[in-house]
This record gives structure tokens, sequence and C-alpha cells, in this order.
């Protein structure tokens, strides 16, 4: 008698320890499903973990997308031909859980051309939506000789699966979250590049590489405070970008603008630093450009014009923080972002002695080239419809149609001034078009096609010959040929003569 009670107490005892361990792997489960991690993960977490309760000699796991297609398969106990995905969502078993609703018990068949003796399987689903189902074959003896999958088992299982929908259904959630997150990173960059295209009343085109490099390296720069320097032939954009650095930085104060070749050293001075009143008889007092830039932005145009007297000025204010009066002796903080450009080869000034050294890498923050014009033709039949509709939008006036022979003389041409010549090109043009911009039309307005000589010419005589066109056909007006160019009058000067 005692043997049996003694029997029947080790049963009850073992199958309470059973009961327990499937309430903690329950609990394990729906932390570990609930976890941040792909549905490929937590289908093969949760096959991993129903196998370790009820032990089965095999079993599968399978999930399927909204269009019925399999998503997912974790497989445990296979030898040999393993199911397949899409094999297990068209079987009859997949059919009969639908038609039930419910876990399905079976004895004696075959699955997945695998006999069993036993089979226990249950749906995935969440909120009526069916997400999937498990499969478990044939209980492990383990000293059992008739090891079967008892009422508790199933139920664990149904357990198991109502966790696994739900968890399912939040990974595809997050997942859907994560799209819509990636669709609006892509959206924003879209708007990004329409900022590009268009800030604060101004249009970038970059849809070359070297100009798309330029503009994602401002996008990149622009929020902190290093300086910039802007290099690059005149013409090719170096105040715009300025224009979109400073927009980009989110600085409250203003971009203000100088440019250090425009002005003999006497004025520049005093447009850089402001004045005291009196200095001079009816001088005024003023503030400078630094005072005017404070909380915002300083463009200095042509910094490689900057006398030697002035550079050293310039780099104290910049190292202070701080700028004085022409005639003053107080000294007045400024905050101010200093963006910087020029045409010329700084190094070689450097070397030459008439660019302070300390200067150079004061301004050195950042150096962002810009390409020519040569460099990024993709660009240009994008800058001659937007030149020929804002022109034509300005003047009210049709905008007229572009042969293609004359887009590509156009294409071919390397515009010693860049892109402003290039606009100043497209205005002349649409100015004299009836209607139609030919290549006659653009051939008399570049003077004559150097590419046309039998002798091949080198850029410097193209650019100086075509500078020289210019200057004749003004009638020798080098400040309107200047601005035709789109250069300064002593740029022009220095490439012309």
């Amino acid at each position: 008698m005692r043997t049996v009670d003694l029997q029947t107490q080790r049963a009850t005892d073992f199958a309470e320890k059973r009961r327990i361990l499937q309430l903690e792997t329950l609990y394990d489960l729906a932390l570990a499903l609930h976890a941040n991690r792909s549905e490929s993960e937590l289908i093969e977490e949760l096959l991993q973990r129903v196998c370790a309760v009820l032990d089965p000699a095999a079993a599968a796991a399978v999930t399927r997308d909204p269009y019925g297609s399999a998503r997912s398969l974790a497989m445990v106990g296979w030898a040999g031909t393993t199911p397949d995905g899409d094999a297990m969502l068209t079987d009859p078993l997949w059919s009969d859980l639908l038609a039930e609703g419910k876990g399905i018990a079976r004895h004696d068949g075959e699955w997945m051309q695998r006999p069993y003796r036993e089979l226990i399987t249950t749906p995935l689903v969440y909120r009526g939506v069916y997400l999937g189902y498990i499969v478990l074959i044939d209980k492990e003896s383990r000293g059992d000789p008739d090891p079967t999958y008892s009422t508790a088992d199933r139920r664990f299982l149904d357990s198991v699966a109502a966790l696994a929908g739900v968890a399912l259904d939040s990974a595809r959630q997050l997942e859907e979250l994560a799209t819509q997150r990636e669709r609006l990173q892509e959206e924003n960059k879209i708007l990004k590049g329409r900022l590009v295209e268009e800030f604060a009343g101004e249009r970038i085109v970059a849809q070359a590489p070297p100009m798309r490099q330029v503009v994602d390296m401002v996008e990149r720069i622009a929020p902190r405070k290093v300086t910039v320097l802007l290099k690059g032939e005149s013409g090719t954009g170096k105040e715009l970008i300025a224009k979109l650095v400073h927009t980009l930085s989110g600085r409250s104060g203003a971009l203000i603008a100088i440019n250090c070749a425009a002005l003999p050293e006497s004025l520049l001075e005093s447009e850089l630093f402001g004045i005291e009143g009196g200095v001079a008889t009816g001088v005024q007092a003023r503030r400078g450009k630094f005072e005017l830039a404070d909380g915002g932005s300083l463009f200095l145009d042509e910094i490689g014009d900057l006398e030697l007297p002035l550079q050293v000025k310039l780099l104290r204010a910049l190292q202070e923080r701080e700028v004085t009066h022409l005639g003053g002796h107080q000294a007045i903080p400024v905050d101010v972002r200093v963006i910087a450009a020029t045409h010329r080869n700084l190094e070689s000034l450097v070397e030459e002695g008439r660019f302070r050294e300390d200067l150079y890498y004061r301004l050195k923050g950042v150096d962002v080239e810009l390409p020519p014009l040569r460099q990024r033709r993709q660009d240009i039949p994008h800058m001659v419809r937007l030149f020929s509709e804002e022109f034509c939008q300005r003047e009210q006036i049709p905008t007229p149609q572009l042969e293609p022979e004359a887009l590509a003389l156009l294409l071919a041409y390397d515009y010693p001034g860049n892109v402003r010549e290039l606009q100043n090109l497209i205005e002349g043009a649409v100015s004299l078009a009836k209607g139609v911009i030919d290549v006659d039309l653009i051939t008399s307005l570049l003077g004559g096609s150097d590419a046309e000589s039998d002798n091949p010419l080198d850029l410097d005589t193209i650019e100086r010959r075509h500078i020289n066109r210019v200057i004749r056909l003004t009638g020798g007006n080098k400040s309107a040929a200047a601005r035709l160019l789109g250069i300064d009058r002593r740029t022009l000067q220095r490439k012309g003569h």
C-alpha cells in the first residue's frame, strides 16, 4: 500500500513540477517574445521554448504574410527532407486549422512526408487574423513506453500560440513603423533636396555628382560653428553656397556679405570693423560688417585679395571674437560665423608671403571646393531651363523653345565665367529669340565657337578670347562686360588683356 502511495506522490510531484515549468516557460516566453527582434527570431525562440517543455521528436512553425505566402519558418528535429514554408501553408492540415479555428490532435498518419504516431498543432492567431501555425510530432519516450501529449500539454501549446500571436502582431507593427520611418527619411531627403534647390528665394542645381558632393558636405557642416572656406573659379556659385551654409546653420542673425576685392584698403577696414564719428571731417559713426553680422554669418568674398595689414586685423578679430572701430578704443564682442571665398590659390599666396599662414589656417576650418561648370555639364540642361523660366516669369514673356542642336552647343562650351556666364547667356538668348533659341543665336552670343577651330586651344586662351569678345560687344564698357560674364571688374581686367 505504501508503495502505491509513494508512486502516486511521485507522480503528483512530477506533474506539479511540470506545471510550474510550463508556467515559468510561459512567463519567460512572454518576456522573450516581446523583445525587439525580427519575426524569424521570434519564431525560432518560440519553437525552442516549446520543445524544451513538451519534448517532441520533431517540430515546425511557419508564419505567412498578408498575401498567403510563407514569411518565417523554424524547424527542430528534422532529418533529410525538411518542410517548405509554402508547402506547409498549402497542406490540408492548414486548411483544417482554418476551418476548426483551434488546435487539432491526430494519430497515426503522415505530415510533410513524415509518418507520426501523434501530432498536435495549433494556429497562431491575433484578433481573428491567422498568422501561421505550430506543429509538434511524436512525444519523446524518455522511458515511457507509450508517451502521449496530455490535455495540459495541448493547453500549454495553445497558451504559447496566444502569446506568439500578440508578439508577432507587435513585431509586424514595429516593422511597419520602421518601414514608415525609412520612407519618411527618404521623403526627408527629397525635401532636403528641394530645400537645396530652393531656399530663401534662391535655387541651386546639384544633379551632377561633383556639385551633389558639395551640397552634401554643406548639409553636414552648416549646423556647426566651424569657419568655411569656399574655393573655386569666379562664377561657380560661392556666394550662393555661402547663403546655403547660413540658411542651414540655424543662426538667428543675418548673413552679411562684403567683397574684399571691390573696395580699397582704407574703405574696407571701416566697412569691416566700423568707424568712430569725427575721425575725419564729416565722418559719422557707423557699425561695421562684423557687428551687423552679430549672431549670424559674415561672408568675406575674394578673401585672397585682402591686403596684408587688414589680414592682421581680421586675424585678431577672428581670434579674439571682438572688433574695434576705426579710430576707437573700445573692444566690441561679436558672435559671427565666418564664411570666406576665393578664386585664388591661397596656398601659393602663403608661400609667396602675400597671405598670412596663420589667417589661412584660421579660415580653413573646412575647405569646400566648388567645381567649374565644365566639370558638371550634367547640370547645364537643368540650369538652362531654370534660368529661362525665371527670366521669362520676371519679364512676363513666353518661354522660347530650345533646339536640341543649340543645347548641344551649350553643353560643349567651357564657360570661363561659369554659372553666372551661362545665366547671362541664356537671358540674352531669351531676350533675342523669336520663339526659338537656335544654333545661330547661341553661336552669335558666343562670338563664334572656338570648338570649330582646327588648332586646339588651351583653356586660358579660350577664356581670354571670350572675355575680349564680350568687351567688344559692350563697346569697351568693362563694367558692363563684367556684369555680363558674372565676374567682378578686377577679375575681368586680370583675365582679359
